[in-house]
């Protein structure tokens, strides 16, 4: 029999805290783990680095759908990773168009403070460019 662990050692070890453990276990992402006589949860190594999976693919961006897959995916080792590619393109896709758009958002910024002339709040570049966003040098829509 492997060893059987708590929810929160589950936790710390994975780096999940409990409430998401629970929340994970609503939604399917972990199986119910077994219980003991006096209903606490019980959790074996391999459903901790489940939890340690989810972790890591949250803190990618990826979203529950996508998990759901991956873990699908993980579970039946045996299949062609094509879904799993297509999964990781679409993120970094999604990755690079948040890269463009702060980078917008970055000059655009940038050009408002270097417009300021540091008088007063009339002639001011940051209200003024807030005020009226059709006046904004370069549009992030």
């Amino acid at each position: 029999m492997s060893e059987q662990i708590s929810i929160g050692e589950a936790a710390r070890r994975s780096g999940v805290k409990v409430p998401t453990i629970r929340y994970y276990e609503q939604i399917g992402l972990l199986p119910a783990p077994e219980r003991t006589e006096g209903n606490r949860r019980n959790y074996r190594a391999d459903e901790v680095q489940r939890l340690a999976f989810i972790r890591h693919s949250r803190e990618l961006g990826f979203g529950i759908d996508a998990i759901k897959t991956l873990l699908v995916l993980q579970d039946n080792p045996n299949q062609p990773c094509a879904t799993a590619d297509h999964i990781a393109k679409d993120r970094l896709r999604d990755v690079e168009q948040r890269i463009r758009s702060l980078n917008a958002l970055k000059l655009e910024l940038e050009t408002m403070v270097e417009e300021c002339s540091h008088g007063r709040v009339k002639e001011c570049r940051v209200i003024e460019t807030l005020a009226h966003h059709d006046r904004c040098v370069h549009q992030t829509h």
